[in-house]
């Protein structure tokens, strides 16, 4: 039963979450399904800019465009059977804070992957499920690019690769949900946060990076090609507050190898 004042609310949930993720094939290249109590806060980050047009949702996208990935959110809220019913609960062995309960959260997964929650214990290499810890593995270059890589199942490159990125709030989601899932345990930095919408973030950035189309140019990338902390561009000389402020004249130069080795000493 839903509650009279919150129906419009659950509906458009509902709509949102479910509607946008299910798996229809399509031309895209890699699927990210985001498992997050507040969508709202990191879906307008998402949607802008380079990784937005990558997605057709930024700007006018031209005749014949086709997304390089997809982007759905899933909120375990939408997953309960009773308005009144909570997603979190108070941990067993006490302990301050509340604990995530694994129901909505697995429930949330199986609606994203379309799939039983015994299909996911022997699924094919084509889906990932990540959970953010503080002591998971670091993240980082090499681990961007494995994850936006095509996978192979039987020796035969797959269309499509889902990568579920759960977010965690408060004292954390269940640990049960991860060992049922065989999530991998991933890290952004020895810190704590609030939650795990900010690293879901910063894992769909940069994996999506490496999805050809999705940069302008191929060697935008940093790691293929010479990169350094300090970029410049015009004024040649900038005047402010009294004070002229000039380019390096190595760069003005047009002696490619010396930039070059300018560029390494200030990578």
């Amino acid at each position: 039963m839903i509650h009279p004042g919150t129906k419009s609310l659950q509906s458009k949930r509902k709509t949102r979450s479910k509607g946008s993720g299910a798996l229809v094939p399509d031309s895209a290249l890699l699927r990210f399904h985001i498992i997050t109590l507040f969508p709202e806060s990191i879906e307008p980050y998402l949607s802008a800019s380079i990784l937005g047009r990558a997605q057709l949702k930024a700007g006018k996208p031209k005749k014949g465009d086709k997304p390089k990935f997809k982007i759905s959110y899933y909120n375990p809220r939408d997953y309960v059977k009773d308005w009144k019913e909570r997603v979190d609960r108070r941990p067993y062995g006490g302990g301050p804070g509340m604990v995530l309960a694994p129901e909505p959260y697995l429930k949330a997964v199986q609606a994203a992957l379309k799939s039983k929650m015994s299909d996911l214990r022997s699924r094919s290499s084509e889906v990932e499920v990540i959970f953010f810890s503080p002591g998971g593995k670091q993240f980082d270059q090499a681990m961007a690019k494995q994850l936006a890589g095509k996978q192979k199942s039987r020796g035969v490159a797959s269309k499509e690769k889902h990568i579920v990125l759960i977010c965690g709030h408060y004292e954390g989601v269940d640990a049960r949900v991860a060992k049922i899932l065989k999530a991998k345990h991933i890290s952004i930095g020895p810190y704590v946060l609030t939650g795990g919408e900010l690293p879901a973030a910063i894992v769909v950035d940069t994996v999506a990076r490496y999805i050809p189309g999705v940069l302008g140019k191929e060697e935008s990338r940093e790691d293929e090609r010479v990169a350094s902390s300090e970029v410049y561009t015009r004024p040649e000389i900038l005047k402010w507050k009294g004070k002229s402020h000039r380019v390096p004249k190595v760069l003005l130069s047009g002696n490619h190898a010396k930039i070059d080795e300018w560029k390494k000493k200030r990578s």
